[in-house]
């Protein structure tokens, strides 16, 4: 039987001010953390060079980099750090790399977080019902580069098409665009001159070649849930351990993030906890598991053949079902 809860009978007011709490040590030990598990796979990447052993320390490297985008949203939701400026500056230059500006990025998922899974307002929905086709170029990363690339482009050229994009906010996304550009350019003219593939061997090709691994997190997040106005039944969590909650910056715990999106990322789980008491379960399931039985679904019927107002892709044993209303 379905229970239905409101967000404050999940957590008392002076609770969330509590786990609302941001920490300059906490956000900065992560950081560090990832960016020194970066510089060591570089410089195992490095010492590979020439090997075999290149194939792993590339794959090690480019999933690091990848999961970068999970600093790349805490840091747009401004909670890794206590000031603005921090988050700015750090969210900036991690969305370079990543080939996701900063301030596009930061629009489109706040549009998601407003209108989740609202196929004409959620920012990262705006898309066409999968295929298994379509399903699979995504998966393995060919269509999300493709995104990345052709839309910066587009952007950079003044075409805005986004709906999510307010016509005030249009000149700064336009900008931010050109800017990467030009960023793009310069390293490429400065490896041609200098006669170098560093930013090929360390960065470009084994991020590219790993987005696969990302996507696992990507697509698990609300694939094949309700399109209703339903936290716990329009997100979903994942089912895994530590080091790819560390690795993930705790997403992990995506339904708790989706319901106080303003509670920092170190403190999710005790969040989650919270919301299992009083929501009991939550959708969840794990990176494979989800990904058998998504494939499986789609290769039935394509997703608009699915009503959009049931959960379609669950745990072949089935699971308990909770309710949020949003208020």
């Amino acid at each position: 039987m379905d229970a239905v809860f409101s967000r404050r009978r999940i957590l008392e007011p002076a609770e969330l001010r509590s786990l609302n709490q941001r920490s300059d040590l906490m956000g900065a030990l992560q950081m560090a953390s990832h960016l020194l598990a970066i510089a060591v796979a570089a410089w195992l990447h490095a010492l590979a060079l020439g090997s075999w052993w290149v194939l792993a320390t590339g794959f090690v490297l480019g999933v690091l980099i990848n999961f970068l985008y999970a600093a790349q949203h805490e840091l747009s939701h401004g909670t890794v750090f206590r000031t603005r400026k921090p988050n700015e500056v750090f969210g900036r230059i991690i969305g370079f790399v990543q080939f996701f500006p900063r301030d596009f990025d930061q629009i489109m998922h706040f549009a998601h977080h407003q209108w989740t899974q609202d196929w004409e307002r959620d920012g990262e929905l705006i898309r066409e019902p999968y295929t298994l086709g379509s399903y699979l170029l995504w998966l393995l990363g060919v269509t999300y580069w493709q995104n990345r690339f052709v839309g910066i482009i587009r952007r950079a050229s003044g075409t805005i098409l986004e709906p999510y994009i307010r016509k005030e906010e249009e000149a700064k996304v336009i900008l931010e665009s050109r800017l990467h550009l030009a960023g793009y350019a310069v390293i490429a003219a400065v490896s041609l001159i200098l006669g170098t593939w560093a930013a090929v061997t360390f960065w470009l090709l084994p991020m590219l070649l790993t987005k696969p691994v990302h996507q696992l997190q990507n697509t698990i997040e609300h694939l094949g849930l309700s399109h209703e106005n339903d936290i716990l039944e329009n997100t979903r969590s994942t089912r895994t351990h530590a080091v790819l909650r560390w690795l993930c910056w705790q997403m992990p715990y995506h339904t708790a993030h989706h319901i106080f999106p303003s509670v920092p990322f170190w403190k999710l789980r005790r969040l989650n906890q919270r919301l299992e008491e009083s929501a009991g379960a939550v959708h969840r399931m794990g990176y494979l598991e989800f990904q058998v039985e998504v494939i499986r679904k789609l290769a039935q019927k394509d997703e608009s053949q699915y009503p959009m107002n049931e959960v379609w892709v669950v745990p072949r044993t089935g699971g308990r079902r909770a309710r949020i209303l949003v208020d």
